[in-house]
């Protein structure tokens, strides 16, 4: 463009040389302007423009090892600004699951849920219900289990942890209700202990590869040669993760993890089968388990299993490579539940947990066949009580005879 203008003006006769300079000057301002002006507007069109930013689909996906949902009421039991004690109850829980366990229990996340009722709390394990309850607020919970005398007025009913019947009481009762002997909890108790019974029920599932493998880490810093020479050599990581898991299952802390590697790997070249594995590492944990259910003066109180019995067990076990299978007669069965049934009232009455005691090769078979009408069920061979132990025993299942 100032090219043009120049030549132009260039051929006017007669043009002065100061016109000529300053209409000179002022086209190359345009110009220039002109030109910064159109490269602006270049780069303006081929700038990108900016994309929406989204989550990743993929965030959607992980799920919460353990989830406490809560009602919109039960928010102030978690929120310490309104004098909640329930994050710090949940925090003491973590820290004493841990130490019983074995292992770290993962944390558990607190949310509210406004698709509950407002007094209702659900535990979801990795993603799926598998408790709930409900809570009453400005109420405490007295537990009137084998309470005798007159009722306790209020809203009836079922301790959630263990399903106890219990009532509902307004909290300025709560001294003289108790002042009668009974057992009053607050809600955050209440759902503190429903979540502990949760977390020892479920332990098994919570147990991943992962914590095994930081399980052995923290070993290897105080017995770096023994995970070196055994794991994976000898030990497979997922065959010591089953033997740790079906302890958990049976209530059996993997604090002494050391204990329960060395006989694996003692055993393993023999058996590949869980089972047998569970088996010896029980044996080599006796003095854990017997300080477990021994009471203060020494003794075990079981009921014991008769020969019979044992024998047709151990004619209906099939044994795999890696497992073993019980298909015992379901007459047997119902005959052994009914009778244990019984022991078990013998067992609440006086104030004593129900413990079965049987012979090494029939315990994990007897327990499996159990375990579905009793869950918490504990059953115990001769050779993982330790020699210092008086047993007691309440009787015998056995056979009965047709009338």
């Amino acid at each position: 463009t100032a090219s043009v203008i120049l030549l132009i003006f260039g051929l006017i006769p007669g043009m002065p040389k100061i016109s000529f300079l300053t209409i000179s000057l002022v086209a190359g301002v345009i110009a220039y302007r002109t030109f910064k002006s159109s490269q602006k507007v270049e780069e303006t069109k081929v700038e990108p423009l900016p994309e929406a930013v989204e989550d990743p689909i993929e965030a959607l996906l992980p799920l919460d090892s353990l989830e406490l949902e809560v009602g919109y009421s039960l928010v102030p039991l978690v929120d310490a600004g309104q004098g909640g004690e329930l994050l710090e109850r949940i925090k003491a829980l973590r820290r004493q699951m841990t130490v019983e366990t074995g292992f770290v229990i993962p944390p558990i996340h607190i949310r509210d849920n406004l698709q509950i009722k407002p007094g209702e709390y659900s535990v979801k394990l990795k993603g799926v219900e598998a408790a709930k309850g409900e809570i009453h607020i400005g109420h405490c919970l007295a537990i009137t289990a084998g309470i005798d005398g007159p009722k306790i007025k209020g809203i009836e009913a079922t301790e959630p942890a263990f399903g106890l019947p219990a009532v509902w009481i307004d909290e300025k009762e709560k001294e003289s209700v108790q002042a009668k002997g009974i057992v009053v909890v607050d809600p955050a108790t209440v759902i503190t202990t429903h979540l502990t019974e949760i977390v020892k029920m479920y332990a098994d599932e919570l147990l991943g590869r992962q914590d095994v493998q930081a399980l052995l880490d923290s070993l290897a810093g105080t017995h770096p040669k023994v995970v070196e020479e055994l794991i994976p050599n000898v030990v497979p990581l997922g065959t010591l993760q089953k033997v740790l898991q079906r302890l958990l299952r049976e209530r059996i802390s993997i604090r002494d993890i050391l204990t329960i590697l060395e006989t694996v790997a003692d055993y393993i070249p023999m058996t590949k089968n869980v089972d047998l594995l569970v088996g010896y590492a029980r044996q080599a944990l006796a003095r854990t388990i017997t300080g477990e259910y021994k009471d203060a003066d020494g003794n075990i109180t079981v009921v014991m299993v008769s020969p019979d019995i044992e024998d047709s067990i151990n004619k209906s076990v099939q044994h795999t490579e890696y497992e073993s299978f019980v298909a015992a007669d379901p007459t047997l069965i119902q005959a052994v539940v009914n009778q244990f049934q019984e022991f078990v009232k013998t067992f609440t009455g006086k104030g004593l947990q129900p413990v079965i005691l049987c012979s090494p090769n029939v315990r994990i078979h007897l327990r499996k066949i159990l375990e579905k009408f009793f869950p918490n069920i504990i059953v115990l061979s001769h050779n993982e009580i330790t020699r210092d132990v008086n047993i007691k025993s309440l009787g015998m299942l056995a056979v009965k005879d047709a009338d």
